[in-house]
């Protein structure tokens, strides 16, 4: 090798050197935290030019809320519920279609159109009603997936007094939101969650994966928070839907916030949680609700015929805490 060939090599050698250093040592860790969708969301991010997106995933969050959420009293889904409007933005039809898919998957164990239901029981905006078979029964005529279409941007509704509800899909769908935002400014490497709806993008610059954990099942809604197993999270999602937190008690009795769309009342069996891989936080999210609304038992029936995602459940048999895992879920448990 002669002497130019030799500093050509050297100059070459230390470029990728420096250039190494600068993508994996000289990037910043951003860092913050907020509120929303009544609950909070946390953002970690690296960023060699040391930019901070709070600001614009702040007012991605809020245009989010002006659209989907039944606590906005202006919300597009509340205008639509009260009947005052059916013309719908590319967003909510994105969130409906993609509900719809869930729902002919899972063949009705997902189900936006539960919004009566849920309001009469309390989980809603409005207080609880005293609700019997009678009155659930008079509701469930109310509740079905077939019973709305989209045409033209239009929602046509079987029955007006049908009302949506996106709590199990809105924060999911909200994660992939601020994850696809930060993608497009260039941020690789990232960690989103809302209220525990976890997106992981890439690594840490050690080249490390993102570790999550998974909450043990609380004994109720003020129990601190315990974590159960921690997880590898390598460009996947991960949501975990339970009723330990989510509910309300009536005379000693605890209703849960998960409500079956062909019962129309709480669930009430042995599964405690469930925690659902996928590639998308709002696949994840409407999986694990539909797992809650199935149990344990069907849920395993599911993903034998169905093997779209990895799952991890937490039951209670005999009064002690048990776990199952997908094998796909197994091989991201840290030991």
């Amino acid at each position: 090798m002669n002497i130019l060939n030799k500093i050509i090599y050297i100059l070459l050698v230390s470029l990728f050197v420096y250039s190494c250093n600068i993508s994996n040592n000289n990037v910043d860790k951003i860092q913050f935290t907020g509120n929303a969708q009544g609950t909070y969301y946390a953002v970690t991010y690296y960023d060699s030019l040391s930019r901070n997106f709070q600001p614009q995933i702040d007012s991605l969050l809020n245009d989010f809320d002006q659209i989907a959420s039944l606590w906005v009293d202006s919300s597009l889904l509340r205008r639509i519920n009260s009947n005052q409007t059916s013309i719908l933005n590319p967003l909510m039809i994105d969130l409906i279609d993609k509900s719809m898919y869930i729902s002919q998957l899972t063949e009705g164990y997902f189900d936006i159109t539960v919004g009566k239901l849920v309001n009469a029981w309390g989980f809603g905006f409005s207080n609880p009603l005293a609700l019997d078979t009678f009155i659930v029964d008079s509701l469930k005529q109310y509740v079905g997936y077939g019973k709305i279409h989209v045409e033209d941007s239009v929602l046509l509704k079987e029955n007006s007094n049908i009302e949506i509800d996106f709590n199990a899909i809105a924060q999911g769908y909200s994660s992939d939101l601020i994850a696809d935002f930060l993608l497009s400014k260039g941020i690789k490497n990232l960690l989103v969650d809302i209220g525990g709806e976890v997106v992981a993008k890439g690594y840490k610059p050690n080249g490390d994966t993102w570790i999550v954990g998974i909450e043990k099942p609380a004994d109720n809604k003020y129990s601190n928070q315990q974590i159960d197993v921690k997880i590898n999270l390598d460009n996947m999602s991960v949501v975990t839907s339970g009723n330990y937190r989510k509910y309300y008690e009536n005379n000693g009795v605890k209703y849960s916030h998960t409500i079956n769309p062909f019962t129309g009342f709480p669930v009430a069996h042995t599964l405690l949680s469930v925690s659902v891989l996928a590639p998308k936080a709002w696949e994840a999210d409407a999986m694990a609700t539909a797992f809650m609304v199935m149990g344990l038992e069907k849920s395993l029936e599911f993903l034998e015929k169905n093997p779209i995602c990895e799952a991890y459940f937490i039951y209670n048999q005999d009064g002690e805490y048990k776990t199952y895992s997908t094998e796909g879920f197994k091989t991201v448990i840290i030991k």
